[in-house]
């Protein structure tokens, strides 16, 4: 017996949250697939399907509370009581889930409803990889170490000046840790910390849970309406929902030169940023900065949101790099909640398939600025690329 559970309906990341909001209003029968990949290649030890299986079907039990639901009500105001009401009935099913292991390799998968198996991505991923450090018997350090080590680091970013929130639930080491170091995050004063990805321990530690969209946002519209057109219907459609909130648009799902392309003066000025989360940062940066200026937009009234594998060697050079030209704010995710003397887990879930109105599964991809971070069917791969003109 494993005791590894979910606390909190609200223990997912919030970007998960606001897209389910969207998906409820646009797409309610759309149904599609996601599928785990071990970019890692861990090994999974005998019975690990066994135990995931049962904390996936502890999770069934899950509800929103009256309290948590009145603090999404006062914080996200941008997200309707409608909404609210839907996810006070909404139960997580375990039966959308497939959980098969051959040896030490592990195989899961989700299928249904968009709007009811959106969530599922995260909190599998934080029970997978807890559950990995302890069936593997691996020791972390202590709780003080952990505390020690988040408050240093918070430390040097308040030195540096620079916002940063906690963007670490999907590969965290386990709950406690993530735990222990919000708690770390929100006692140091005076602190650049902003809030936390997770909706759960944002409420649990009063701040700010902070999140937009996903790559699988526009995953989505590239398999309904075409590579071309997956951009512009994904940021439209967000415009749409939430009327110039949540105004920080991912950029690289297929390569931030075709983003760019699309990203046009409208979207530019409605959007208060982009986020960066893949390629050279600094790259990134110059991009932004001249598709701003070319658009007559001046680059410090908006701001960059990175969030690729930051540490803080990453994130002073970027902050160097970036003052006096343009806002900066930062969202640390493994290296605030996986730092604990043990090698973090490099697994993600991802959306592989969209069903078609004949029952056809149309095949997701995402490009990305880094050709190892391509997901998808090859096939689909060679043709996005045909299709977006994208040279390697």
């Amino acid at each position: 017996m494993h005791d590894v559970r979910l606390n909190s309906i609200l223990d997912n990341d919030f970007y998960k949250i606001t897209m389910q909001n969207a998906v409820v209003k646009l797409f309610p029968s759309s149904i599609v697939k996601y599928e785990f990949i071990n970019r890692g290649k861990h090994q999974f030890p005998e019975g690990f399907d066994a135990a995931l299986k049962e904390a996936v079907n502890k999770m069934a039990e899950l509800k929103l509370t009256k309290d948590e639901k009145k603090f999404m009500a006062r914080t996200c105001p941008y997200i309707d009581l409608p909404y609210l009401d839907f996810l006070e009935g909404y139960h997580y099913d375990p039966s959308e889930v497939k959980i098969h292991q051959e040896g030490s390799e592990l195989s899961v998968t989700v299928e249904g409803l968009w709007y009811r198996t959106i969530l599922w991505e995260v909190p599998l991923l934080a029970l997978i990889s807890e559950l990995h450090y302890e069936m593997n018997h691996m020791e972390r350090d202590s709780n003080d170490i952990v505390m020690k080590r988040t408050l240093e680091k918070a430390d040097s970013l308040a030195k540096l000046g620079v916002n940063f929130a906690e963007f670490g639930t999907r590969r965290r080491h386990s709950y406690k840790v993530q735990n222990l170091v919000m708690e770390a995050l929100t006692q140091n004063k005076p602190s650049t910390f902003i809030g936390s990805s997770n909706v759960h321990f944002a409420m649990k530690f009063g701040v700010k849970p902070i999140g937009t969209h996903a790559h699988e946002w526009f995953m989505f519209h590239a398999a309904e309406y075409g590579f071309k057109m997956a951009n512009e219907l994904a940021l439209e459609h967000w415009v749409d929902v939430y009327r110039g909130d949540l105004g920080v648009a991912l950029s690289d799902t297929y390569t931030t030169d075709v983003f760019f392309q699309q990203f046009d003066k409208k979207f530019a000025k409605l959007f208060d940023g982009v986020r960066h989360d893949s390629g050279d940062p600094l790259e990134f940066a110059d991009k932004t900065i001249a598709h701003y200026k070319n658009n007559g937009i001046n680059p410090l009234f908006k701001y960059i949101i990175f969030s690729d594998a930051l540490n803080l060697e990453k994130v002073e050079e970027i902050t160097n790099y970036c003052k006096g030209k343009i806002g900066v704010s930062f969202g640390i995710g493994t290296n605030l909640t996986n730092d604990v003397g043990l090698k973090p887990m490099n697994i993600v879930m991802k959306l592989i398939g969209v069903q078609a109105p004949n029952k056809e599964w149309i095949p997701t991809v995402k490009l990305s600025d880094e050709h190892g971070k391509y997901t998808g069917d090859p096939k689909m791969i060679e043709l996005a690329k045909e299709f977006l003109r994208i040279k390697d």
